[in-house]
């Protein structure tokens, strides 16, 4: 039956059969057909079974498709452009009744365009563009003819406009010509030089691509689709009530529509990657469209917060170049938090409850036979709970509401008698995420309250409890969280990890917590662009480190000036030094760039270079310093050949004896290798990947565990390198590229006569990890 209804209206067979597919819009249609049948008889035309197509598939919300079908019905709505205004129409005025006449207005119910008025503003438009229209003839973009047309004359029909455009045209070019049919020639396109161009990959699916807009360009204006702040109404599913209206307008005459977000971080672990990206986009969000974001403590649970969480929270926030507009605690609204839970018991919506934790775990747990309790016995027990009457797990608070994934009734307070590192032992009863989230973004006047997707189930739960208290309700947004292979982020697994001495702690430099990123040296401005690569995206992404490391290579480059370690030390004598005493060496702070200045080093006729830039026998295609086989030393202008090799008891080399020539007379060598003079000891450790599988935490790829899957070589230590002297006054976190080597930063362990550098990336990445 609905199958012939649907084809009867003009729709395919093939088109009638997936509408049946989609239970909502079936059941939309088939009454917007029996009502229009109702009006105009059995037998619909193909334009009005269009018509009612699109009004059943379009509208958001159901209880204004009778309303549209009667337009459509009384021929009063009979063009696409039309319904689109009136769709827009009823978006934009959520509450009933509407009023027809401004409806009417609004999409040109009853506006007549006569032929004669077409001929007159086709006139008028061709007019303006006459002579390019004789120069350019055909090729001529007559789309903007119509487009001009359209703006003069909204309702007018589009096969009309264009029939009297091409009419016009012809009667003032004539016919078509060979050359009128010859393709336009394109435009050369203007050459961009390499330095221009602001290269950046997109990451889709794990795999690098072209360019992609920066994270301010992708989160600017209508780049999401975001709803303007004010419009929460204009929201796919967003929860209209009687004084939505007038909420929203005292919302907006308090922030004036700036736009708010928040960042609402749990002080009970340190960030990590994952959280880079939420910070990127609430903070990003809001300084793309010249708002203000929040940074706001989610305080509401004693037992796991400390004081070296909150700090090093906001600190990471500042080190990824962001300012927090206000830092506020969940805590700061707990008086008026427990006033709304009074409130809302007294509107029937919440009871007290003594089922166990363990009976209301999961999804499907028996109802709770206190949920019709009477309010006054609810106010009262609440109170009790409020003065400690009850041991923990006697007693909570729960809200009367069924969430989207199932959860029925979710808890808006329980008994916990640890004091509150902010409120001490005021409170003995604590409010949690599902209560007090969206009651602070509504104190606050959030306008978008972006989230992560797990979040998306606890939406209709937001904004249940902000109509359910009558306060300015915000619009939750979700979107993809970011993950990263070969790596655990939980707080759990991070604490079993320091527990069993796998790492040191938060901010061993083989985690990815943003302390741990720091420490091993990855500019804040990386992170950053790693984040925009991995775009703004609502599907979860997971990606691969080497795609981080690439951009703390592309960012280091820039800011890393370059110092010479060497890891395995080997000492170089030359014989016949040129000088009586030591030389002082110009070196380039950034090769590619001389203008940003050099560093002095010292060369004298003792230097040391790395022992793997040594080889007694000579390979093919082996360049670098042998018997018979002189190499340059960077900078110095120098080129040695080995003259004699001393080695110990064992046979191992431990000291060259070597002659030099200067670069300008030697024959050009073969290689250049870096070298240090009168060095300064250092420490170096060597990082590499702390788990061995992509997915440490899958039973599937792991079954011994996470713990099982760690790579025994992921830290090796040097413990006697030795760095120029040039680096000497470098402090914690200063980066510096060691020549041939890679990214090295200050470790926070260094102290004085011993550094302690931290390596960040190679030069290269490694083909094996791509």
């Amino acid at each position: 039956e609905a199958l012939g209804l649907f084809t009867s209206i003009g729709l395919s067979e093939a088109k009638a059969r997936e509408t049946l597919r989609n239970g909502a819009l079936s059941a939309l249609l088939r009454r917007a057909v029996l009502q229009a049948r109702s009006a105009l008889g059995p037998a619909l035309d193909k334009a009005t079974g269009t018509l009612l197509y699109n009004a059943a598939a379009r509208l958001r919300d159901p209880k204004h498709l009778g309303f549209l079908v009667g337009y459509i019905a009384r021929r009063e709505i009979l063009t696409d452009l039309q319904l689109s205004a009136a769709l827009e129409y009823v978006r934009s005025h959520p509450l009933e009744p509407l009023d027809a006449a401004d409806f009417e207005r609004a999409c040109g119910v009853g506006v007549c365009v006569t032929p004669e008025q077409i001929e007159e503003a086709v006139e008028a438009v061709i007019g303006n563009h006459r002579a390019e229209l004789l120069a350019e003839r055909y090729h001529f973009n007559m789309g903007l003819l119509m487009g001009e047309v359209r703006s003069r004359l909204r309702w007018a029909d589009g096969k009309t406009i264009k029939n009297e455009v091409d009419l016009q045209v012809l009667h003032l070019l004539g016919p078509k010509t060979e050359a009128d049919l010859e393709k336009k020639p394109k435009a050369a396109k203007a050459w961009t030089a390499p330095a221009e161009k602001q290269k950046a990959a997109v990451v889709e699916n794990g795999e690098e691509g072209m360019e992609t807009r920066s994270l301010l360009e992708q989160l600017r204006g209508e780049a999401l689709k975001f709803h303007k702040p004010g419009e929460n109404y204009k929201t796919e599913g967003y929860v209209v009530t009687p004084n939505t209206m007038a909420l929203l307008k005292q919302h907006l005459a308090i922030t004036g529509g700036q736009v708010r977000t928040r960042f609402p971080p749990e002080p009970n672990g340190i960030l990590h990657i994952g959280h880079a990206k939420a910070i990127n986009f609430n903070f990003g969000y809001a300084k793309a469209n010249s708002g203000v974001c929040f940074l706001r403590y989610d305080d509401t649970n004693p037992e796991k917060e400390e004081e070296k969480y909150f700090t090093a929270i906001r600190e990471m926030v500042e080190w990824l170049g962001y300012q927090p507009y206000a830092v506020t605690h969940a805590s700061d609204y707990f008086d008026q938090l427990y006033t709304w839970a009074l409130e809302l018991i007294r509107r029937g919506q919440a009871y007290v409850c003594h089922q166990k934790v363990e009976e209301i775990k999961g999804h499907n747990p028996p109802p709770s036979p206190w949920r019709d309790r009477p309010i006054e016995e609810s106010l009262l027990l609440f109170e009790d709970m409020r003065k400690g009457k009850f041991g923990e797990g006697e007693a909570t608070l729960r809200m009367k509401l069924v969430m989207e994934d199932g959860k029925m009734d979710p808890v808006a307070y329980r008994v916990k008698f640890t004091p509150h590192h902010r409120t001490g032992d005021k409170w003995c009863i604590y409010p949690t995420y599902d209560y007090t989230h969206c009651l602070c973004d509504s104190i606050e006047h959030i306008t978008h309250s972006l989230c992560t997707k797990e979040f998306q189930a606890r939406r209709s739960s937001y904004f249940w409890l902000c109509n359910a208290l009558d306060v300015y309700c915000p619009v939750q947004w979700e979107y993809g969280r970011l993950n990263l292979l070969y790596t655990v982020v939980s707080k759990r697994k991070i604490i079993r990890l320091v527990e069993t001495g796998a790492v040191r702690d938060w901010d061993d430099p083989r985690l990815f917590t943003l302390t741990a990123l720091r420490r091993r040296g990855f500019p804040p401005e990386a992170i950053n662009n790693f984040c925009a690569r991995v775009g703004v995206t609502v599907a979860q992404a997971t990606m691969e480190p080497h795609l981080l490391e690439a951009c703390a290579r592309e960012v280091l480059n820039e800011q890393a000036p370059r110092a010479m370690a060497v890891l395995e030390p080997l000492k170089v004598t030359i014989t016949n030094f040129p000088a009586p005493k030591a030389l002082e060496v110009l070196v380039p702070n950034f090769p590619a760039d001389e203008s940003r200045g050099f560093h002095k080093v010292p060369f004298q006729p003792t230097v040391y270079i790395e022992e793997t830039d040594f080889r007694e026998e000579v390979d093919k295609g082996y360049k670098r310093l042998a018997p018979g086989q002189p190499v340059g030393l960077r900078h110095a202008g120098y080129v040695i050949a080995v003259q004699n090799v001393i080695k110990d008891a064992s046979g191992r080399v431990i000291e060259l004896e070597v002659t030099c020539t200067k670069s300008d007379v030697a024959e050009k060598p073969k290689a250049f290798i870096h070298w240090v003079s009168e060095p300064l000891a250092c420490e170096v450790r060597l990082y590499e990947r702390l788990f061995l599988h992509k997915n440490p935490e899958d039973p599937s790829e792991v079954p011994g565990g996470f713990l099982s899957d760690l790579n025994p070589d992921s830290l090796r230590v040097v413990p006697n390198a030795l760095v120029d002297s040039s680096v000497l006054s470098a402090r914690p976190f200063d980066k510096f590229q060691f020549e041939r080597l890679g990214y090295f930063s200050v470790d926070p362990d260094s102290k004085e006569g011993k550094m302690v550098f931290n390596r960040t990336v190679t030069l290269k990445e490694d083909p094996g990890k791509a």
